[in-house]
């Protein structure tokens, strides 16, 4: 292990509970163990997940939020004893792993809760909200401090929580956390002061306008987390530490308006200020830990930084208000561990918080001890299975049910929380498997394959391992797209895998015996015949290096086109952004963090961008396009870069023995290669 870690190696207190070192892995949602958006219960997905990292060297870990009351079904999570005698025989297991646990608790959601279309029709027809209301009381799930807009759909407003709401659940928070203690779990986390839910949007001002005794003066907005602390500390004791979600900084504008990193801008959330006051507040109420980052949902991307933010990005203010408390501090959000290590030796931070590269890999904590730290599977931040929640304009959240029931999965490595559905089984007849590409979906196949005792062969046309990914990852912000790549050509050194280069494969008869193929070869971009087209650029020839004038005039506003103008910017140059649709990455499957960043980036730096709006013909000056109104227009530029989806293109076409892996199957993402890919090399 390098020297610079060793800071992150030596053990701490939390009250009077020592963790063994200065890692923790923070909550995400789906990782609960009492389950998610489902009736309560010993969740055994849940418990395999954190059993696994516990093994692989963690301090502390934090499962996913557990709603004091269940979102389905409405059933206090303290009712049934069944649960927690099966959470008593884990936690005896877990602990002789070495490390902590804390269970985190949730108040809910407010107007933070990822509405669908069900919920919307909910809140709007009463007849139906009253009808759902036993099921899904969405009514109730949605309320907060006072009457808000929702951040999915501000068409619809949260009703404001009665003060016996607010005192059922407190006393919820009391009796779950008294039996969690009984079942030996080390302590509790109180979830949120933060991020913009519930308990958070109680503490600020522009989201509690009450006028009775949780709202109006600075203590009457932090009341109901103060009272939820003191009702735990006399059931449990004072000595039962409780850590808390603490947002230092809300980084927010106004309703659905985010503040990006280094903007000048009026705060409407919590104030540096107002922070220094209410950590050191919040400490006194009797809270043994503050767990930080920053951001509400309505700046989402600090809460949960896409590649755009920068890393360690939460630190500078972290770092600032642990001056003003004596308890424990920890910061997440992009966190490197050799810089985590120096703000630990520093004295201005306790300890690291991690979340999503637990997903991807497990073992990393392992690995980086070990010094193998070119060997752990990088998170790429994409939230493409994590949490991709997709908000769009005239859309709520357009997640699928499943994902929403299946959250912290992971692109780059299905077994993470579907560990029986994804998992490498020994063949007992080894079988030679061609596969006919060198993209990311081949190599994943590959190694699967040959993890599973079958002896792949790679055929690649090029000279280099990557496919279109690496066009994806050339932009500088895409540094663990470029590092994914790495950890894939070093998993096919280490695993033996027969490449052959520069052998492009048309015909199944020109491989000789093989008792299978996998077709891996991609999609090929749309290129519709517009006139003037081929005086364009497809956007993979920019990202591989093509030179552009000064001003660029992208067509498709997708996220490849997006994120395609935001390296032009970059880059110095003027992007202007024509698309289609009513709103850029308009599509399901984007997390609304990475796509409010974007949204936002090009509201703030006045990037050109016409929605709404179709290419009518390219010309040597630019664009003729054709606008919502029915009237042609024409954008002036040096440079136009297509970006216009693709289409797939199998090299051979499937039978009962070619299989298809990834984009020439049907483009989709990250995740639809790889999980496909697990799909096909298990069942050879």
């Amino acid at each position: 292990m390098k020297q610079e870690y060793n800071a992150l190696f030596t053990p701490w207190k939390i009250g009077n509970v020592e963790i063994k070192n200065r890692i923790v892995m923070t909550s995400m949602g789906g990782t609960s163990i009492f389950g998610w958006l489902e009736p309560n219960h010993f969740d055994e997905e849940a418990a395999n997940f954190l059993l696994e990292r516990a093994k692989e060297n963690v301090g502390l870990i934090l499962p996913g939020i557990a709603p004091i009351r269940d979102t389905m079904m409405g059933k206090w999570l303290w009712q049934g004893t069944a649960k927690y005698d099966k959470l008593k025989a884990f936690m005896d297991e877990f602990h002789k792993t070495g490390c902590k646990m804390f269970i985190q608790l949730t108040a809910g959601f407010g107007r933070s809760l990822a509405i669908n279309d069900l919920m919307i029709k909910c809140l709007k027809n009463k007849a139906l909200g009253t009808v759902m209301k036993p099921i899904l009381n969405v009514d109730y799930l949605t309320a907060s401090a006072s009457a808000t807009p929702n951040r999915w759909d501000d068409t619809c407003m949260s009703r404001p929580l009665t003060k016996k709401e607010i005192q059922d659940m407190i006393d919820g928070f009391a009796k779950t956390a008294k039996l969690c203690k009984d079942a030996g779990v080390d302590g509790i986390e109180i979830h949120a002061v933060h991020e913009g839910y519930l308990l958070d949007q109680f503490t600020m001002k522009y989201t509690n306008l009450r006028d009775d005794e949780y709202g109006g003066s600075f203590e009457n907005r932090y009341r109901f987390p103060v009272e939820i602390v003191k009702a735990i500390k006399k059931v449990c004791g004072d000595d039962y530490p409780v850590s808390l979600r603490y947002s230092v900084v809300s980084k927010t504008k106004g309703f659905g308006q985010g503040a990006l990193p280094g903007e000048d801008y009026v705060e409407v959330g919590r104030d540096m200020e107002e922070s220094e006051k209410a950590a050191k507040y919040l400490q006194d109420a009797g809270y043994d830990m503050l767990n930080c980052d920053n951001g509400t949902y309505d700046a989402w991307y600090w809460c949960h930084p896409p590649q755009y933010m920068p890393q360690n990005s939460n630190l500078e203010e972290v770092a600032h208000i642990k001056k003003y408390v004596d308890i424990p501090v920890v910061c997440a959000g992009r966190m490197t561990p050799e810089v985590a290590a120096k703000a630990i030796e520093d004295g201005d931070l306790d300890a690291m918080g991690v979340a999503r590269q637990f997903l991807a890999d497990p073992a990393w904590v392992t690995k980086m001890m070990n010094g193998e730290e070119e060997d752990i599977r990088p998170c790429i931040c994409c939230h493409n299975a994590c949490f991709n929640m997709a908000h769009y304009k005239g859309v709520g959240n357009d997640q699928k049910l499943s994902d929403n029931m299946g959250m912290a999965r992971c692109a780059v490595n299905p077994p993470t929380m579907q560990h029986n559905k994804y998992k490498i089984v020994k063949t007992n007849s080894p079988k030679k498997i061609a596969i006919i590409g060198g993209g990311i979906g081949g190599m994943e196949a590959a190694r699967v394959l040959k993890l599973r005792g079958h002896e792949p062969v790679i055929f690649e046309k090029s000279d280099r391992l990557g496919g279109v990914f690496v066009a994806a990852a050339a932009p500088e912000f895409k540094e663990k797209d470029k590092q994914l790549i790495a950890w894939y050509e070093r998993e096919m050194k280490k695993l033996g895998i027969d490449i052959k280069f520069n052998t492009e494969v048309k015909n199944a008869d020109e491989l000789g015996e093989f008792a299978e193929l996998i077709v891996a070869t991609g999609a090929k971009a749309n290129r519709p015949p517009i006139k003037g087209i081929e005086k364009s650029m497809e956007v993979c020839e920019y990202l591989y290096g093509a030179e552009t004038g000064n001003k660029v005039i992208v067509i498709g506003g997708g996220l490849s086109g997006c994120e395609t103008a935001y390296d032009l910017y970059n880059h110095g140059k003027t992007p202007v952004i024509v698309e289609m649709k009513n709103d850029l990455i308009a599509a399901p499957g984007i997390c609304l963090a990475n796509s409010s960043y974007l949204r936002d980036f090009f509201a703030l730096n006045k990037v050109e961008v016409h929605l709404e709006t179709s290419l009518v013909a390219i010309e040597d000056d630019g664009v003729i396009v054709k606008g919502n109104a029915g009237k042609e227009f024409k954008i002036e530029g040096d440079t136009v870069i297509t970006s216009m989806g693709y289409k797939p293109v199998p090299a051979i076409t499937a039978s009962k023995k070619v299989h298809l892996v990834g984009d020439c199957e049907k483009v989709g993402n990250l995740r639809t290669v790889i999980w496909r890919a697990w799909d096909i090399a298990m069942k050879i």
